[in-house]
């Protein structure tokens, strides 16, 4: 349970349809398997002490007490267990026979859940049967001396996760225009169980995933959906056990079809309380809920959840590909708007031949092809300096003149020469005032062309460089419109190499794929033998990590401990924890000490869920103490060997 992670199943038992003894039993050697793999919160199906396929058996007064007699042998059975476990079976009270789920724990009913929708079309006919559930919770009497709570407004909480609140409801509850689910987690219930009896039909398998992981996203929360399987009558359908767990729109576990068994996933609470915080309008209000406490032992959870190294990155090379369609029309038409509303027709483009001008220049030529403008009004300068090798050089030159655009070479060594001389900066003397005096100069040239021509200049920067702060303030951190701002630097490589894959042109396909190929520099320092001399993961430390890094810093408001233990799931075969750590530190000195650059960036676009604008996703004091997240990084190192 260390940093808000709760381990759950959902189970699909072999049943025998009207045979609550068997059953139950079933049940209890599920429940110690599922405890045994680590679950603490255990999900079986709608009705599963009886089966749900009884049909007018559901009459019968025997079976309804067997299954109340069942149901306290399988609590009597969880005695001395963590955990809580939901399970199904039909209920009587006050001469009316509801489905409701049950709450165990600690060898204790907690409480009924009771079905809310109760379906009576097509194959179903439950209202035959069973009525709809009641809200507000009644006691209802289940043995001598012991009442119980049931209702639909039953929270479960334990002292042990104290941010931890689940909520049942119960199969049609789910297909509904308004499920009970939306009222639970307004109420503050942020996992949902669904223990549900859906029969199979062709493509239904994908409509009810479809509506698991929504409602997830929607609510915010973790859903548990456990269903029916073999051991149903097959008079009229089949049941497939088909569980699902899914957090926030994700998918954690899905069941093979056709196949009883249980399925696990760990559900970060933590992240799904820290985005509905971030929330604004998602308001909860637990008002006319009860709450019931459920026995829960802290216990380590051992982690088996994929931890994507590459969040920024879709894995699959399909939607990889829309990804970065979709990025670049995001950037393009955020550009197309600024040109068309300042009236300029002319762009002014500091090209490198690294990733970042390129992407920046690309982006460009989108826009301008949206507008109908001419690409002779993209200005593509390259300047030259101290540190250019021929490579870049070369690249910058032919990706200008290979896209069409106006083609412009201005060299800044002496000019930066004179300046060295102005300010008594001995040009041996390789500091950062050696470097950003570069950087600055090839700035201002560029915003005077644009001054020229009645242009903008477009920046190049990207967002990682900017959560580092790996730019020389009112030097390359400044521009007119910044295309890349929200960019990751993981990202726009990808973006770059999906251009060089569609592009009709051959010539710029082939450049494109050697600046891809190329180390990334600011080329700021000389040259060694001709290479590449200043490389700038070898500075700052490698961006897959501060990509990771910022993710979760950011997007989801992990604590550095946290953070550190994904990592080390997600790099296990890339670095070792050590190296870990070491960029860690890094990428928080940096990101706290290096805010007052992000406070005056210019205007950008945003693309994805996580952006450093100050004047929308990140407003950050600049002076803000990095110390707390700082020595929890140093109480690591001690862990460490």
């Amino acid at each position: 349970m260390r940093h808000g992670y709760i381990k759950v199943a959902a189970v699909t038992p072999r049943v025998r349809v009207a045979d609550p003894v068997y059953n139950s039993n079933q049940i209890c050697e599920k429940i110690d398997e599922a405890m045994a793999g680590g679950a603490a919160v255990i999900v079986f199906p709608e009705l599963c002490i009886t089966g749900y396929t009884c049909g007018d058996l559901f009459w019968q007064d025997l079976l309804i007490e067997k299954a109340r007699e069942q149901l306290l042998y399988i609590a009597d059975h969880t005695a001395g267990k963590s955990g809580i476990v939901f399970l199904g079976l039909p209920l009587n009270h006050n001469g009316k026979l509801y489905n409701v789920a049950a709450a165990l724990s600690d060898g204790r009913v907690l409480g009924f859940v009771p079905k809310t929708c109760i379906p009576n079309y097509n194959e179903f006919y439950e209202a035959r049967h069973f009525v709809p559930g009641m809200a507000e919770p009644v006691l209802v009497r289940l043995a001598e001396n012991q009442t119980v709570p049931m209702g639909t407004r039953l929270l479960f909480g334990a002292e042990a996760m104290p941010k931890l609140q689940i909520a049942a409801e119960i199969c049609e509850d789910l297909w509904t225009p308004k499920p009970p689910s939306i009222d639970h987690a307004l109420a503050g219930a942020n996992l949902i169980v669904n223990l549900s009896a859906s029969d199979e039909n062709t493509g239904k398998d994908i409509y009810r995933k479809s509506l698991v992981e929504s409602q997830s996203a929607r609510l915010i929360c973790g859903y548990v959906y456990a269903s029916a399987g073999e051991g149903e009558s097959t008079q009229d359908v089949v049941y497939s056990g088909h569980n699902l767990i899914a957090e926030n729109g994700q998918t954690l576990a899905e069941a093979p079809r056709f196949v009883n068994g249980i399925i696990y996933g760990e559900v970060d609470i933590l992240k799904l309380n820290s985005d509905r915080r971030r929330m604004g309008t998602f308001l909860t209000d637990g008002n006319g809920y009860t709450c019931v406490d459920f026995s829960l032992t802290p216990a380590e959870t051992t982690l088996t959840r994929f931890v994507d190294p590459a969040p920024f990155v879709p894995k699959d090379k399909a939607q990889r590909q829309k990804r970065c369609e979709e990025i670049l029309s995001i950037q393009a038409m955020g550009l197309k708007k600024r040109l068309s509303h300042t009236g300029c027709k002319r762009a002014v483009v500091g090209i490198s031949g690294g990733l970042d001008s390129t992407l920046a220049l690309l982006v460009t030529v989108r826009a301008f092809d949206l507008l109908g403008l001419d690409r002779k009004g993209i200005y593509g300068v390259t300047m030259p300096g101290f540190g250019t090798t021929d490579r870049t050089y070369d690249n910058a030159v032919k990706m200008i003149k290979s896209i069409g655009a106006t083609f412009q070479e201005i060299n800044i060594r002496e000019a930066v020469r004179q300046h060295f001389k102005d300010i008594g900066q001995d040009e041996q003397n390789h500091d950062v005032t050696y470097e950003n005096s570069q950087a600055r100069e090839r700035t201002q040239i560029l915003m005077d062309i644009a001054n020229q021509q009645g242009g903008l200049v477009i920046g190049t920067g990207d967002m990682s460089e900017l959560a580092l702060g790996w730019a020389t303030y009112n030097g390359d951190h400044m521009s007119m419109y910044g295309v890349n701002a929200s960019v990751p630097k993981t990202l726009v490589r990808h973006l770059v190499r999906y251009y060089a894959d569609t592009v009709k042109e051959p010539g710029l396909r082939e450049v494109l794929l050697d600046v891809l190929d190329t180390p990334v520099s600011p080329e700021l320092l000389p040259p060694k033998d001709g290479e590449i001399a200043q490389k700038t993961e070898d500075i700052v430390g490698p961006y897959e990590l501060h990509d990771f890094f910022l993710y979760h810093v950011v997007r989801s408001g992990f604590s550095p401990s946290k953070i550190f233990r994904l990592a080390g799931i997600a790099f296990e075969d890339t670095y070792d924890r050590e190296t870990i750590l070491k960029w860690m530190k890094t990428f928080y000195r940096r990101f706290f000490s290096q805010q007052f650059k992000r406070s005056c960036l210019p205007d950008g676009p945003k693309v994805g869920s996580v952006a450093l604008s100050p004047r929308g996703d990140l407003r950050m004091p600049s002076d803000a103490c990095a110390d707390i997240w700082l020595k929890e990084l140093d109480e690591i190192s001690k862990t460490l060997p």
